[in-house]
C-alpha cells in the first residue's frame, strides 16, 4: 500500500543579498528574464536593485528554501514618502504550481506593512504572463507608468487598508 507523501516544507526567510542562496536566486532570475524577454535582459540597463538597496534599512530580500535548497525569492525597496517597490520575484521551475509565488508575495506585503508602507508597486514585462496573473489575482491594479524601466510593459500598485 502506498502512503501519501507529506509535502516537504518550504521556509521563507529574510537573508542578506550577499548570501550565496540570495545570489543564486537573483542569478537564476536574471537568466530566466534573458531567456523569456524578446530582447533578452541586461541587468545593467534595468533600474537598480543592487545588494545595498535590498539590505536593511533600504530594503529586504526574502529567499524560499526547501530542504536547504533555494527555490524562490522576492525583495522590497523601502521608501519614506512613496510606495515600496516589489522587486526580483522568482520561483524555480521545480517549485512552480505549488503556490510559492503567492506565499512570497504575501510575505513581502506583510513585511511592507510592518515597515509602514501604505502601498506597494511593481513593474513587469509582458512576457511574464504568470506574474501578471498572480498580481491581478492578489489585488494589484494596473496604473500609469511610474518609472522608465526599459523592460516594463505593465505597472501595478496595491494599497493596504487601514
Amino acid at each position: 500500500m502506498n502512503r501519501p507523501q507529506t509535502p516537504t516544507p518550504v521556509e521563507i526567510t529574510p537573508v542578506d543579498p550577499a548570501d550565496p542562496h540570495a545570489r543564486y536566486c537573483i542569478d537564476q532570475y536574471f537568466k530566466e528574464l534573458d531567456r523569456r524577454f524578446e530582447t533578452g535582459f541586461d541587468p545593467a540597463r534595468s533600474i537598480r536593485a543592487d545588494e545595498e538597496s535590498l539590505r536593511p534599512p533600504a530594503g529586504l530580500l526574502l529567499v524560499a528554501t526547501r530542504q536547504g535548497v533555494p527555490i524562490g525569492c522576492g525583495a522590497l525597496k523601502f521608501h519614506d514618502d512613496a510606495p515600496f517597490e516589489l522587486k526580483r520575484m522568482w520561483v524555480a521551475e521545480s517549485a512552480r504550481g505549488l503556490g510559492l509565488g503567492r506565499r512570497i508575495l504575501r510575505e513581502l506585503e506583510e513585511q511592507a506593512a510592518r515597515h509602514g508602507a501604505k502601498s506597494v508597486r511593481l513593474e513587469t514585462n509582458k512576457s511574464l504572463a504568470e506574474a501578471i496573473s498572480l498580481y491581478r489575482s492578489a489585488g494589484y491594479v494596473e496604473v500609469a507608468p511610474f518609472n522608465d524601466e526599459p523592460y516594463a510593459h505593465h505597472w501595478f500598485e496595491k494599497r493596504f487598508s487601514g
